[in-house]
């Protein structure tokens, strides 16, 4: 096998999850999270999209984590988003954590919105 050291661009990967919180980046951030290129804080939820329009030049695809099980977003934000720019991409927290932290590794162009579970 053969292992490769990551190196993480100015976004910051994610160390783990828990009940109402998540470790980033070695911080412990309680409730819902928003992070990125512009790196972490708290995010308002499915009513907060201006923080979200915020990513609009900085990143393709944003991962929104539903919480612990996966759920549709509002119609409207959606479609604001991808109005903007923004590709979605929704599913539970655990698994848009995952995804995240994979696609990070690869120098993607990405965000994540999470719900706690």
């Amino acid at each position: 096998m053969r292992l490769n050291e990551i190196t993480y661009t100015n976004a910051v990967p994610i160390d783990g999850y828990g009940p109402g919180f998540f470790r980033i980046g070695g911080e412990v951030h309680e409730g819902s999270v928003l992070t990125g290129p512009g790196g972490t804080g708290s995010w308002g939820g499915f009513t907060d999209s201006q923080s979200l329009l915020e990513l609009a030049n900085q990143v393709d695809v944003l991962f929104i984590g539903t919480g612990a099980d996966l759920s549709h977003i509002p119609s409207d934000l959606r479609s604001t988003l991808e109005d903007a720019g923004i590709g979605v991409e929704i599913m539970n927290s655990p698994a848009a954590c995952r995804t995240y932290n994979v696609l990070l590794s690869e120098g993607r162009r990405i965000a994540l919105a999470l719900l706690p579970v």
